[in-house]
C-alpha cells in the first residue's frame, strides 16, 4: 500500500480537530473566550489572599458579592456567544459595559487584567459576522479573483459587449474614411473618440 492509496481514514484525534475547526468557524470564538477569561480575575481577585512570604495580603473588600457578580456575567456572556451566536451584539455590549462596571467596583478590573480581556472579548463579538457558505466547486473563479489592471492583448473578448475597438494609428482611414485626426466608428457601434 503506497503513501498515496486512499485506503486510509483520517485518525479520531484529526477528525475531532477538524470538527472543532468547523464548530469554531461558525461563531464568535475568540470573543467567547476572550469574554470569559476576562470573567475569571475579575471574579478571583476579591476573594484571594495572596501570600508574600509571612505576609498574607487580603484583596477582599465590600464589592466582593459585585465583582463575583460580574465575573459570572462575563462568563456566561462568553459562553452565550458560543452556543447562541445570534445574540453576540448583545452579548458583545454587556460584556464590555461590565468591563467598565468592573474598573470602579472589582479592583481595577481584576488589576486590569480581567478588564482587557473582556473589553477585547465584547469588541470582537460585535465585529464578527457569519460567513458566507462556499457556493460550488473548489476550482471555481469568483469575482475577486480575476485580475485586474490592463488585460494582455491576447485577451482581449470579442462581443457587442468588449467595446469598440479602434485602428492603431488614429490618422489611417478607417471605415468612415476620415484622415483629420478623428478616428472612424469601427463596426456597427457608433462611437467616436476624438
Amino acid at each position: 500500500m503506497s503513501a498515496e492509496t486512499p485506503g486510509e481514514s483520517a485518525g479520531t484525534f484529526a477528525r475531532l480537530r477538524l470538527r472543532f475547526r468547523d464548530w469554531r468557524g461558525t461563531r464568535p470564538f475568540w470573543a467567547g473566550l476572550f469574554t470569559l477569561l476576562g470573567g475569571i480575575p475579575i471574579a478571583y481577585f476579591p476573594y484571594a489572599t495572596l501570600k508574600l512570604g509571612h505576609m498574607s495580603l487580603a484583596m477582599a473588600t465590600t464589592a466582593g458579592a459585585g465583582s463575583l457578580i460580574i465575573g459570572v456575567l462575563l462568563v456566561t456572556l462568553g459562553l452565550t456567544m458560543w452556543f447562541q451566536s445570534a445574540t453576540r451584539v448583545f452579548a458583545g455590549v454587556a460584556a464590555i459595559l461590565l468591563a467598565l462596571v468592573s474598573l470602579v467596583v472589582s479592583n481595577i478590573g481584576g488589576f486590569v487584567v480581567g478588564f482587557l480581556l473582556a473589553l477585547i472579548g465584547g469588541a470582537l463579538a460585535l465585529s464578527w459576522v457569519p460567513g458566507k457558505p462556499s457556493s460550488g466547486a473548489t476550482g471555481e473563479r469568483h469575482g475577486s479573483d480575476e485580475p485586474t489592471g490592463e488585460a494582455a492583448t491576447g485577451d482581449a473578448p470579442e462581443g457587442p459587449a468588449a467595446g469598440p475597438h479602434y485602428p492603431a494609428d488614429p490618422f489611417d482611414k478607417g471605415e468612415g474614411g476620415e484622415t483629420d485626426g478623428v478616428r472612424a466608428a469601427v463596426g456597427d457601434r457608433g462611437h467616436r473618440v476624438g
